[in-house]
């Protein structure tokens, strides 16, 4: 072969790629019928826009589709693995921008972007204010941005992930049904016993709101973003609009999603025991009964508050934020510096892996501690043998080294967007939060304009972008994305 044919050769076939994005991106536009029946059920007069955006969504997907279907193959290369994981994250909300574009609520391009990108990386960091007065589909597409969402993640996490060795995920590779080979017939497999299991959680969430007290309009949109642990609201109050027995409720569920999905695959197929010894989980039980142990008791001690609000209020606000939701019932700002900075290292910590949570996760600071432990005891006993383990068994240092490497990149991620952030204007506490709340898709930031009292509707566009891309880089486990732009990644 000459060197001229050489050159027309692509380093990656990106057919596969397109395929797969194309074939999601259709289906994405189907369901833009739903927000549309919603529209015409409430009398609104702009249900055609969801008409129109459905037919140019599925269009565009499914000629892309049929365009790369000559491509596919029943194995994805790591290169391509790599790009379909990050395209369909971008791709997608590309699509879902475009009701929020053509509706008549005054978002722009970036604002529409922002709050698509927000939808379906589950942050919920929100762009809209007078959400009261928005349309009715508008409202139901949000929500179902997220619960595409975290639908998503579950599948990327316990499939893609492991097999890209991505932030010491590879110590999940098993639980994950050996995902080894043919990615995508093995994906279709787990996801259609995991869907259930979401779809079924969702329905039970949605009855659940019902009983207490929500209409139906109100309890499908915040099942939606429950299950997903999304965070969008129907009200700019969140649920500061739905105080009591929907709070207890709300903070099931989000334990409950917040929990890996493969242990309830396995308690299905009649095995509980995974799910009691599961390390993950009783850290993660820990961390949440503590954290609101302490803060009901400073609230209690602090505001003088009686013990059922402050303790309905604490264990809400502290699920809400660990798993990354972001709804808030209260503005925990008010409660002072001290619970300003815990709810912002919780929400840092994050659920179990394999579920629909954000953030560093719960087993990364297991095997972290794990580790000091073991350097500690080498520096007392230079001569023993001592290996950090998670769940009994040792950490291999392939893992340990990515866990470890995820740490730094999360730490340095979240000081540069935040300088980012900072040299656009913002306050320093804006800045810094607003980072957190982007890595860590958690959703609210602190301060007076993003806290959770707030909305991110008044930042300047700048602003906005480096926030998209933290949502994204964050969702996707940060080195997913960055390791595209190196240079090593597209040679042959």
């Amino acid at each position: 072969m000459t060197v001229a044919a050489r050159r027309t050769v692509p380093l990656i076939d990106l057919r596969p790629v397109g395929h797969v994005i194309g074939m999601l991106a259709a289906c994405l536009g189907l369901t833009m019928l739903v927000p549309m029946g919603f529209d015409i059920h409430a009398g609104n007069g702009h249900w055609h826009v969801f008409l129109a955006t459905s037919v140019i969504t599925t269009m565009t997907g499914g000629l892309t589709a049929i365009a790369c279907a000559n491509g596919t193959a029943d194995r994805l290369s790591i290169q391509q693995t790599f790009l379909l994981t990050t395209g369909v994250w971008v791709a997608l909300p590309v699509f879902g921008a475009l009701p929020f574009l053509f509706q008549p609520i005054g978002a722009d391009v970036t604002d529409a972007f922002f709050e698509a990108v927000s939808g379906v990386t589950t942050t919920g960091s929100t762009v809209f204010a007078d959400l009261e007065e928005m349309p009715e589909g508008i409202l139901v597409w949000r929500s179902m941005l997220q619960w595409f969402g975290g639908i998503g993640i579950i599948i990327v996490a316990m499939v893609f992930l492991p097999e890209l060795r991505v932030g010491g995920m590879q110590i999940f590779r098993s639980e994950a049904f050996d995902t080894m080979g043919k990615i995508l017939p093995r994906a279709a497999q787990i996801a259609s016993q995991i869907s259930w299991i979401y779809v079924w959680l969702t329905f039970t969430c949605f009855l659940g709101y019902l009983a207490l007290g929500m209409d139906r309009f109100e309890a499908v949109n915040h099942a939606l973003t429950t299950v997903s642990t999304g965070g969008f609201s129907t009200s700019d109050a969140s649920f500061g609009a739905f105080q009591g027995g929907p709070e207890y409720l709300a903070s099931v569920f989000m334990i409950l999603a917040s929990l890996p999905f493969v242990r309830y695959v396995q308690l299905l197929a009649g095995t509980a025991q995974p799910l009691w010894r599961d390390a993950q989980i009783r850290a993660y039980l820990m961390v949440i009964s503590a954290a609101t142990l302490v803060l009901a008791s400073f609230e209690i001690a602090a505001d003088e508050a009686t013990f059922e609000p402050a303790l309905r209020e604490a264990v809400f606000n502290v699920t809400s934020i660990i798993s990354g939701t972001g709804f808030a019932s209260v503005d925990y700002q008010l409660w002072g510096a001290f619970a300003m900075v815990v709810f912002f290292f919780l929400g840092l910590i994050g659920g179990c892996a394999g579920s629909t949570c954000c953030s560093i996760k719960i087993f990364r600071y297991q095997i972290l501690m794990s580790a000091i432990a073991a350097q500690i005891r080498r520096i007392h006993t230079p001569h023993g043998l001592f290996a950090p383990r998670f769940e009994d068994r040792r950490v291999s240092d392939d893992v340990l080294s990515s866990v470890m490497a995820f740490f730094v990149l999360f730490i340095v991620s979240l000081g540069l967007l935040a300088v980012g952030l900072g040299l656009t204007g913002l306050d320093v506490v804006t800045s810094i939060s607003g980072a957190g709340t982007a890595i860590g898709n958690i959703g609210p930031g602190l301060g007076p304009i993003i806290g959770p009292s707030g909305y991110f509707g008044p930042i300047n566009d700048t602003a906005k972008w480096l926030l998209i891309a933290g949502m994204i880089s964050g969702r996707l486990e940060l080195m997913v994305v960055y390791v595209i732009f190196t240079r090593s990644f597209w040679r042959d």
